[in-house]
């Protein structure tokens, strides 16, 4: 039986993949901050308590899976946090919180996985949840756009030398807008933490909102999400990254047109770095 483990699995993408994974007969190791509080309940899939900001829950994690089996097919880093602050708005806290889930929990993840993966029988899959805020730069997202661009590098300089060495694909999912609690949870934490403050960025940040509601009015949903990753797995040659709707590819294609998939340019980077055809 092909197993995975995803991160953020309580509700949104992470859930949906869980659930289209494990419909499909895979064994889902879904991490959650929560086990207890999970209601969804499927033969394949197991919740398991892992907050990708504690190294010791992430370690603990990985050891009851492999307990369990001796290796994974695919790990999805989708654990995410958002911040709609500029960079002299937002406080150290929220930086350090936003790194810590954004970036450091992705690492802790491979880190602890890839012993698992590098043992999958056929090849393994490395995914995390991007963004097209990790390629394009947008007002008032300077702080997540800088967390998931980080994301972005991360993940194509593992590109280069993980599948000719180990036999593990890697890829970016790069969604927009997709119809979750995530966009909500964000918006709440700006009301939160004081709304829109009286100051220089009030206009900017009001404009942005606007143009947010107006361009994203029509949300992807999670479910047609995980069916674009689950698709993705199954490809015979899988892809540095992937944008999710045509809206999202529109978005982005002055910064991806001369090589969408991302595979054209690692190409050349192992070529000239490895001396890899």
């Amino acid at each position: 039986m092909q197993t995975m483990l995803i991160t953020g699995a309580s509700s949104g993408i992470g859930l949906a993949t869980a659930r289209r994974f494990a419909d499909a007969g895979w064994f889902v190791y879904a991490g959650v901050r929560s086990p207890d509080e999970m209601t969804v309940s499927l033969p394949t899939l197991t919740f398991l308590p892992l907050d990708v900001t504690d190294e010791t829950s992430v370690k603990a994690a990985v050891r009851q899976i492999e307990q369990e089996v001796d290796h994974l097919d695919v790990v999805f880093c989708n654990a995410g946090h958002g911040l709609l602050r500029a960079l002299g708005q937002a406080t150290s806290y929220e930086i350090k919180q936003l790194f810590e889930t954004n970036v450091f929990g992705v690492i802790r993840t491979i880190e602890a996985c890839l012993p698992l993966l590098k043992q999958a029988p056929d090849g393994s899959h490395l995914l995390a949840t991007s963004s097209v805020s990790g390629l394009v730069g947008q007002p008032m997202n300077e702080l997540y756009c800088a967390s998931k661009f980080a994301i972005e590098g991360l993940f194509e300089s593992l590109a280069t030398y993980y599948k000719p060495y180990f036999n593990i694909d890697v890829t970016l999912i790069e969604p927009a807008a997709v119809e979750t609690n995530f966009t909500a949870t964000v918006l709440d934490q700006l009301e939160r933490t004081g709304g829109l403050h009286e100051d220089d960025f009030k206009p900017i940040i009001t404009a942005y909102l606007q143009t947010y509601r107006t361009r994203h009015a029509d949300r992807q949903s999670a479910e047609a999400l995980a069916e674009v990753i689950f698709e993705v797995v199954h490809r015979d040659e899988r892809p540095l990254r992937i944008r999710t709707t045509e809206a999202d590819e529109h978005f982005v294609a002055h910064k991806t047109h001369h090589d969408p998939s991302g595979l054209e340019g690692i190409a050349k980077i192992r070529r000239l770095t490895l001396n890899l055809d």
